[in-house]
């Protein structure tokens, strides 16, 4: 908590605003790639196919809607749906 509370009082320059302002997209980006990818120890990652299907159509709600709300519904929608079609 002492990072939020010195960084109420202080104004930071524009350039890291900026730099910040990237911050939650790229942890979105990893988390999202990390579930497109199996680990396998000692082995190429192979592709979850599953949530490479239920990411076209979050994606494409991401472009339309630009709602982090809508996007999590759609995808969570889209991965059980697909999960009890494909069981």
């Amino acid at each position: 908590m002492i990072p939020f509370i010195i960084l109420k009082k202080i104004n930071l320059p524009l350039g890291v605003v900026q730099f910040l302002s990237f911050v939650p997209i790229v942890i979105m980006a990893t988390l999202w790639f990390e579930g497109l990818f199996i680990q396998h120890l000692g082995h190429l990652p192979t592709i979850n196919w599953l949530n490479v299907a239920a990411s076209v159509p979050t994606v494409i709600s991401a472009v339309i809607s630009k709602n982090l709300l809508v996007i999590v519904i759609v995808g969570m929608i889209s991965l059980a749906l697909l999960r009890v079609l494909l069981s």
